[in-house]
């Protein structure tokens, strides 16, 4: 029996698996489990060297990290590769910062290795849209903040004849925003959130490095954050929350973030 590439039909089983946010101690259980017995690694940039150092010593490591402006592979040299490591091994660990299905083409490559006839299941992990808030005391839900919570990419760049994303209508539908990878363009999203009829002084914050040693967090009304953020001199990879639920800060309850440090993006 032949894949849809031609080659041996696969043996292995890719785990797509979430390596969460940062800390270490935020890692599942099962993801510790199946870490400490692969075959094979396959792993993003934005993840802690302390994951890195529970694979087995003889297993196979690639990475395929993605930052901006660098891509180190391209995304179907990515699912090449795994589909190649099917074929060699019995146990591959796709490790991906946060959760593997959010914002993390994770359904792109289950949807390549399912096609190619190779056995795929997911871990997923805790995702930094809301352990990042929760280190800084920010709860992304509230009952007296509003019922709704929308996560969203920030990286697409804002065309206003073709927007990626209705920021507008965002601004109208959700009472609270968690914004991924939204430094690059924050100038341009808080001016279409305020377009879209946010006030001035909507709460935001940005909490960058989060869970981790290095963690900062701003905390401005909507309309001074970029400003701020740049004044400051804030950096990727960042989280940004926007919505009344800033206001509900507990700055008693936030986690001391771990003393390990994190890549960060070009």
């Amino acid at each position: 029996m032949t894949s849809g590439s031609g080659g041996p039909h696969p043996s292995g089983t890719v785990y797509l698996v979430g390596a969460g946010p940062g800390d270490p101690e935020l890692l599942t259980v099962r993801a510790h489990r199946l870490l400490g017995q692969c075959d094979a690694l396959v792993h993003d940039a934005l993840v802690p060297t302390a994951l890195l150092e529970l694979v087995p010593a003889g297993c196979e490591r690639h990475f395929v990290g993605k930052r901006r402006g660098h891509h180190s592979l391209p995304q179907p040299s990515t699912n090449a590769v795994l589909v190649e490591l099917a074929r060699r091994h019995r146990c591959i660990v796709r490790l991906k910062g946060g959760d593997p299905f959010l914002f993390g083409r994770g359904g792109e490559e289950a949807a390549h290795l399912a096609a190619h006839g190779v056995a795929v299941e997911v871990v997923p992990g805790v995702t930094a849209g809301i352990a990042a808030p929760a280190y800084a005391g920010i709860p992304v839900t509230h009952r007296s903040a509003g019922s709704s919570v929308t996560f969203v990419t920030g990286h697409e760049e804002i065309d206003k004849q073709r927007p990626g994303v209705d920021w507008r209508g965002l601004a109208r539908s959700s009472d609270g925003l968690v914004i991924y990878m939204g430094l690059h363009n924050l100038g341009r999203i808080a001016e279409e959130l305020l377009a879209g009829g946010l006030a001035d002084d909507t709460p935001a914050a940005i909490i960058q490095q989060g869970t981790v040693q290095g963690q900062r967090l701003l905390l401005s009304p909507l309309a001074q954050l970029a400003e701020r953020a740049e004044a400051e001199g804030f950096a990727s990879p960042s989280i940004v929350v926007v919505g009344e639920v800033v206001a509900q800060r507990v700055s008693a309850c936030s986690p001391t973030p771990a003393a390990v440090e994190m890549p960060i993006p070009l």
